[in-house]
């Protein structure tokens, strides 16, 4: 009897353990976990909150939606723009959401979902600064970019310019404003909320907007994972969810 008593409480024991282990697999394949990364200095695409950690802006909210959507969780860290694509293709992440542009050159490494914005580059200078007017304008002077952006490889292109690329969009602002450069180069949409935020003061824009440029989300090549964002990302156009975020970040949307 008493072996038997040993027994029947091994048994249950053992039971307990694989009911724990089973549930336990069933909790972490629930949570399905997307790990996201961003440069968080591209308002209003991403950027920290004031006094915060948080982060916060249009891709953030976008890409949360189009995880849980397809059924994700996105977890969010920031890094170097120019590391996001070596983390992509090392595994270190599954999603760059930054602002993006779809280029030919960036489709070698990684794969593109579905573009879900349309921008354009932009000239920026000083208040005062009256004599350029236009990308022709900038030959021969110096200009700010933001490394590893087609911002910057706007700027390369300009004959005899002096290019400097700094990390993010916040230190060529600043360096434009010091007159360190006559001049930065940047998305149009992160140059027109960088004015209104108050950066209208010092700066203004000039010229057309070059370029129109498509971002979208970086995924793995030839991840599957692409065809999962994009399904998700079409269901949030169709169902209002997008012009909803966009509306938060952007006002009404262009027909």
């Amino acid at each position: 009897m008493k072996k038997l008593l040993v027994f029947i409480v091994a048994a249950m024991t053992l039971m307990a353990m694989l009911l724990t282990g089973c549930g336990g697999g069933e909790q972490k394949a629930a949570e399905k976990v997307l790990k996201v990364g961003t440069e968080p200095s591209f308002a209003p695409f991403e950027f920290q909150k004031e006094g915060s950690k948080e982060l916060t802006g249009f891709d953030i909210d976008l890409i949360k939606a189009v995880c849980k959507q397809a059924g994700y969780k996105a977890e969010i860290s920031s890094m170097g723009f120019d590391a996001l694509i070596p983390a992509i293709m090392s595994g270190n992440l599954d999603i760059a959401v930054s602002g993006m542009t779809i280029t030919e050159e960036r489709k070698k490494k990684v794969t593109f979902s579905d573009p879900y914005y349309t921008s354009g580059l932009i000239i920026m200078v000083n208040k005062d600064n009256n004599e350029i007017k236009s990308i022709k304008d900038l030959e021969g002077k110096r200009i700010a970019v933001q490394i590893g952006t087609t911002g910057e490889a706007k700027g390369r292109s300009v004959k005899n310019a002096k290019v400097t690329a700094f990390n993010n969009n916040v230190e060529a602002a600043m360096e434009l404003k010091n007159k360190g450069v006559d001049a930065v180069i940047n998305d149009a949409p992160v140059a027109e909320y960088y004015l209104a935020t108050g950066g209208n003061a010092t700066a203004k824009l000039v010229g057309e907007v070059m370029e129109a440029e498509e971002y979208g989300f970086a995924v793995k090549k030839d991840s599957k994972l692409a065809g999962e964002l994009n399904k998700a990302l079409n269901t949030l156009k169709k169902n209002g969810e997008y012009d909803k975020i966009y509306k938060t970040w952007f006002g009404e949307k262009k027909k």
